[in-house]
């Protein structure tokens, strides 16, 4: 069996820590399968294959989608490049984990869509299957993606909306279907590799998003005060002897932010680049206080009972900090210093609150639930494969 996991890649932490989850997952449920990735500009070869991966082939040119002409090649062929190159095909692909977090929506285009549909359809004629994990979805005022997504979506193995919000969006176009089931995140099974040095004084790690000062940022509030913001957590930071740490939770974008950030100061404030999205883990849970503006560091921190105070750009921050009984530590783009220092304080509290306990151990639960669903839908999609193909 190969199972290909899309939607990962090795710059965004946040997207690395859903492959090693998925990892986890196929080492325990399908331990004879093996993992293809396809490259793109995040995902180099040596990072593939340092997985073991197998190298999919995606056939697309300048939009044009020639993946149909993969069940043409000869087996021949095809067993050979596999085999001494360890390079293959969607013909080769048995069913797809799509683990993207948020790429299925207006802000993205109808591109990603057109791309989605066309494969799950296209995979369900040859008898192959597709789960989308639990990710953002929506919203889709298109009407040639709806109409591409009422199509498809039915098709897939499992349909996985990650909150109330892209549920919705998803339930308007389908209806009640059995293959539509609401999941929340599911990285907060990944245990984090603690680091081997901390500060002295307790922690404060700040986490930029890039993302909150550009045009998928539809809140000008937050593109006007964004800096400022994360400058004055790190005044809040000093004047509760914590020590602020900024840490790059994804590429070039985001380093240049921490580095700005970093040289307001004298001596300028450490950096963290970290490769290893489980160490990248580890320093949020063991912070005092995390300040962050990526998706998954706040899904490290809330799973790991840190507290955290959050910026959003999209529903998914609403969603989770409400998952997680604390909607009040999301920040607002007017936040002052007064309003500032009283979250730091009373965010410990709500962290360690029983109804922020309950949900840490309900959402460890449901991750558990959601891969058995999994292995159901799977099971259930490969015997209808398989009593198709007799």
């Amino acid at each position: 069996m190969i199972i290909e996991i899309r939607g990962v890649q090795f710059v965004n932490k946040g997207a690395e820590l859903m492959l090693h989850a998925c990892l986890a997952q196929i080492q325990q449920h399908w331990p004879q399968a093996q993992i293809a990735l396809a490259p793109n500009k995040n995902s180099p070869y040596q990072a593939r294959a340092l997985l073991g991966a197998l190298q999919k082939l995606p056939l697309r040119f300048r939009g044009y989608d020639f993946n149909a002409l993969s069940y043409w090649l000869p087996k021949r062929l095809r067993s050979f490049l596999r085999h001494w190159l360890g390079v293959v095909f969607e013909v080769d692909i048995d069913w797809v984990l799509d683990a993207s977090g948020f790429a299925y929506g207006d802000q993205w285009g109808g591109r990603n869509i057109k791309v989605l549909t066309d494969e799950i359809l296209r995979l369900q004629r040859h008898q192959k299957g597709y789960v989308l994990l639990p990710q953002a979805f929506g919203p889709f005022t298109g009407q040639r993606e709806r109409l591409q997504l009422q199509a498809a979506l039915p098709a897939a193995w499992l349909v996985c909306p990650r909150d109330d919000a892209s549920f919705q969006h998803l339930h308007s176009l389908l209806g009640d279907r059995a293959n539509l089931q609401q999941f929340a995140d599911f990285t907060n099974l990944v245990k984090p590799l603690l680091p081997e040095q901390l500060p002295e004084k307790p922690l404060c790690l700040i986490i930029p998003n890039a993302a909150m000062v550009s045009k998928k940022n539809r809140n000008q509030q937050w593109q006007a005060n964004y800096l400022r913001v994360l400058e004055l957590a790190v005044h809040t930071a000093f004047s509760q002897q914590l020590e602020p740490v900024l840490l790059n939770h994804e590429g070039a974008a985001d380093a240049d932010i921490c580095q700005l950030i970093a040289s307001k100061f004298q001596p300028p404030l450490r950096v963290i680049n970290e490769p290893d999205p489980r160490q990248v883990k580890g320093w949020i849970a063991s912070s005092k206080l995390v300040v962050c503006s990526r998706f998954h560091g706040c899904v490290s921190a809330l799973s790991s009972g840190i507290s955290c105070l959050g910026t959003s750009w999209s529903h998914k921050y609403e969603a989770l900090f409400g998952e997680y009984q604390q909607a009040d530590c999301l920040l607002q783009p007017d936040v002052d210093a007064v309003q500032l220092e009283a979250l730091f304080l009373s965010s410990n509290t709500l962290a360690k609150a029983v109804e922020a306990q309950t949900a840490i151990k309900f959402y460890q639960d449901q991750s558990v639930q959601l891969w058995q669903q999994v292995v159901i839908a799977v099971a259930n999609g490969l015997k209808s494969s398989s009593d198709k193909v007799k």
